[in-house]
């Protein structure tokens, strides 16, 4: 049966071709396990920081998904990064102990601080576990509890604001 109509477009030529080429080579790494994209995507985060664009054709490819299944899995899962991150990053727990202790006063502190930021991201979570010693946070990736927006300040002090 005759193909009617133009099929697929092709996707666009990434702009950064040796990125390219290591998407490539950890999506055909990993696609022979069962259900590869989310192990996908989670190394591409891994190795670059973030996916990027330009990985989405890849992995389709190599996958042979659509673009449309690569960016929906993309796009539900919070964990999976779309933008290069920041050189830092604030995280604060929004939970209930942690709400209870002050977290909304650090958490309006540290937005009022690096709001306009690209150096530093605030962000927010719900339980670090660390619920006696809240407010409680993470800077970097390193916890710390009972902050306040003086400590919260003390501690990052350098940070480009």
């Amino acid at each position: 049966m005759p193909q009617r109509g133009p099929g697929p477009a092709p996707a666009p030529a990434p702009a950064d071709a040796e990125r390219a080429a290591s998407v490539r080579a950890i999506t055909e790494q990993l696609a022979g396990i069962r259900g590869p994209l989310l192990p996908v995507l989670h190394e591409v985060v891994a190795t670059h920081g973030y996916v990027h664009d330009d990985d989405v054709p890849v992995v389709a490819d190599v996958l042979n998904l659509s673009r449309a299944d690569v960016l929906g899995v993309l796009s539900f899962y919070h964990d999976f990064r779309r933008t290069a991150p920041a050189a830092h990053r604030v995280s604060l727990c929004r939970a209930e102990a942690c709400q209870a202790r002050g977290a909304e006063a650090t958490f309006a502190a540290a937005s009022d601080r690096f709001g306009g930021s690209t150096a530093v991201e605030v962000g927010e979570v719900f339980c670090l576990g660390n619920c006696a010693l809240g407010p409680s946070g993470t800077l970097d990736g390193a916890l710390h509890g009972r902050l306040t927006p003086e400590r919260l300040d003390a501690l990052t002090e350098g940070w480009e604001a």
